[in-house]
């Protein structure tokens, strides 16, 4: 595989359990316009261990929470009260500003064990969007377009790819699919899909110019050319990418922008607490000392 780079996951800590962060990393900022991915377990959680992220803020992106197992009860400053389960999408827009919580619901709060697993992406919003009023979109997963194409299933989740297009369509150009075989199969993808591409082996794996890549991996082509990946039986991807947004985006902390100015003064109304709250929320999650 041409122009590609090779990403494994390095560990972070989530409220009670590890996440393995993929983006950002030091060769490679974004993806198109993503540019933070946090793997969320697999992880078993019940009694004294649940997903506790108290408020916290973010501006100039959107978070897109997509689950395969457990769920997480969204609560936003913009009033949005939602719990997010396996194969919905759940997209909150920061915008100007927002905080928001991730909590475990109280419906699974009750002494038994589950399991915990997705990712958590951040989408950064071109330049003329990053000042705009905060919002959340959810969709539902039966809203979620699926087809099956031989032994491969798939589901479009964000954007534009095969032909098909998602309910959420974010600020630029992008999309993210969800891909699983049974078989050992040839994924094609020439003419599928527009712009930067990066695929995340959610499970099993898969071999690209005789080179394996395994679960826990992130492989990221450059160009659009890539024509196929050869998929083991019960593998699971997620291709997301799209067109870059054409400026470069820096980050700080929670905060995604284009100006370096908009991020220290997101940084100084965070410290003074000058952003909006979530109702009946009062924790509140200090920025960390950030290395100079």
């Amino acid at each position: 595989m041409n122009n590609d780079l090779l990403v494994n996951e390095r560990q972070a800590d989530l409220g009670n359990f590890m996440v393995g962060r993929l983006l950002p990393f030091r060769k490679k900022r974004q993806v198109g316009p993503f540019t933070f991915i946090d793997h969320m377990g697999p992880a078993q959680l019940g009694p004294g261990r649940y997903m506790d992220v108290d408020q916290h803020p973010h501006i100039g992106l959107s978070t897109l929470t997509y689950l395969f197992k457990g769920q997480i009860e969204h609560r936003d400053s913009v009033g949005s009260v939602q719990v997010i389960s396996p194969g919905d999408v759940g997209f909150m827009t920061s915008g100007i500003g927002v905080t928001h919580t991730e909590r475990t619901p109280q419906a699974l709060r009750d002494g038994r064990e589950f399991d915990m697993h997705g990712y958590q992406i951040w989408v950064a919003l071109p330049p003329e969007k990053e000042t705009m009023e905060p919002r959340f979109d959810y969709y539902s997963a039966d809203q979620i377009p699926t087809w099956q194409e031989g032994p491969i299933h798939f589901k479009l989740a964000a954007g534009e790819a095969f032909g098909r297009k998602a309910p959420l369509q974010g600020y630029s150009p992008l999309f993210m699919v969800d891909v699983f075989t049974a078989e050992e199969t040839t994924l094609q993808l020439a003419g599928q899909l527009r712009g930067e591409v990066a695929f995340v082996i959610v499970q099993g794996q898969i071999n690209v110019d005789g080179q394996k890549v395994d679960a826990g991996q992130m492989l990221i082509s450059k160009t659009d050319e890539q024509c196929e990946i050869c998929m083991d039986a019960n593998t699971q991807l997620l291709l997301f990418g799209g067109e870059p947004l054409g400026q470069e985006h820096f980050l700080l902390w929670n905060f995604v922008s284009s100006d370096k100015e908009r991020l220290a003064q997101a940084k100084s109304d965070w410290e003074a607490k000058k952003f909006p709250k979530v109702p009946g929320d009062s924790t509140y999650i200090p920025i960390p000392q950030l290395k100079r």
